[in-house]
């Protein structure tokens, strides 16, 4: 994997540069949809390929470890040829879901034991076999097992998390380094800070991960109930530290307007379950702030979902349109709301990368964040 930088903003830490893969370049910023299982709830590969224009999406190794299971993936040759998406895939290491699963699951220095949701059987993450099962789905950018603390958190359990994250960490590379991907294509691991909401930890965490020999960076354990201005704080604390020439995943967040402000403070990839989850619920998200699009206020708007979008949902639907089919309870109503909240969001990621190209990203996020908070 590469990572070259084109240009960086002179009034943030703001970025643009592009990320390439042996499945494909990437350009960020970017936003990273959500496929868990390998698909991304209600949209077809060819909508996020042409419609949309993802260049990459997210599968989650604990959901696909329990379904469609290793063996599966593995005489398909892999998640890429399981699916058909021929593009890049990063796999989360399903920290974050054994975390939600803090009443049936023990976190032990081997790794973690946990019982499935869906039966109840009982299974054992390591730092080890975590890799191994993604050298099977044969993602991209691998992602190693760590623990996500919950908010609030006690700084003892805040610095015994992080130290456990560490070790599993160095762990995970040397399993990594004394392996060889199953697919033709290379594989890649990036590092996670933690650290809850602790200045300190953060920071400790944060050149920790730095100094180890990883292609790239995410940070973890935020957006899980913390106030957004701590989330960007801790954001902060840690991009002040990472190295510049190495991509910064922030997981699991956010909002537009969290995107923006993130962007601002050094983060070159994004994924969160937002767009598709809410859009089923009938918000979408615009270049003029959220619609609830179930209110009886766009009963007889028959404007474009978006007229500053150019998807073909929103060529091609109103706002009435979509109301209408989520009153009536029709199955394309949260098709097209996903669709539409996708498209929106990857192409936010498109204008934040123009706009810091051409020098004007902080004076047109500190306009634009506001806006897209509103509801209408």
């Amino acid at each position: 994997m590469k990572f070259i930088i084109n240009k960086s903003s002179i009034d943030c830490k703001a970025r643009a540069g592009i990320i390439e893969t042996d499945n494909g370049k990437i350009e960020t910023p970017v936003f990273i949809p959500v496929g868990t299982l390998g698909n991304v709830k209600g949209v077809l590969f060819s909508q996020l390929e042409h419609d949309i224009k993802a260049k990459i999406i997210l599968g989650n190794t604990y959901h696909l470890f329990l379904r469609p299971g290793m063996d599966v993936l593995k005489k398909a040759g892999g998640l890429h040829k399981f699916t058909g998406w021929n593009k890049p895939l990063l796999a989360d290491s399903g920290g974050f879901q054994i975390f939600s699963l803090s009443k049936i699951r023990k976190i032990k220095e081997d790794g973690v034991e946990f019982r499935s949701h869906i039966d109840g059987s009982k299974h054992f993450f390591t730092p080890e076999n975590v890799v191994a099962h993604q050298r099977i789905i044969g993602n991209d950018i691998i992602m190693p097992l760590d623990e996500c603390t919950p908010y609030p958190c006690d700084y003892i359990y805040a610095k015994n998390s992080i130290d456990l994250t560490h070790r599993w960490l160095l762990r995970a590379l040397s399993h990594l380094k004394n392996t060889e991907s199953e697919y033709s294509h290379s594989q890649v691991l990036f590092a996670i800070v933690q650290g809850s909401t602790y200045k300190a930890l953060r920071k400790e965490s944060a050149k920790f991960i730095s100094e180890q020999d990883v292609e790239g960076i995410a940070i973890g354990g935020l957006s899980v109930g913390e106030p957004a201005e701590i989330m960007y704080e801790m954001t902060d604390e840690a991009t002040n530290i990472l190295p510049e020439k190495k991509p910064r995943y922030l997981m699991g967040v956010g909002t537009p307007a969290n995107l923006l402000e993130c962007i601002a403070l050094g983060i070159d990839m994004f994924d969160c379950v937002i767009p598709t989850r809410n859009g089923r619920n009938g918000m979408i998200f615009t270049c003029d702030g959220i619609i609830n699009i179930k209110n009886k206020k766009w009963e007889n708007d028959f404007s474009p979902i978006d007229e500053k979008e150019t998807s073909d949902v929103d060529k091609n639907y109103s706002k009435a349109f979509l109301r209408h089919c989520f009153v009536a309870g029709e199955m394309i109503g949260p098709i097209i709301a996903s669709i539409h909240n996708l498209s929106f969001y990857v192409g936010l990621m498109t204008q934040a990368r123009n706009k810091i190209i051409d020098g004007s990203f902080y004076q047109w996020k500190n306009k634009m964040a506001p806006i897209l908070q509103q509801r209408l």
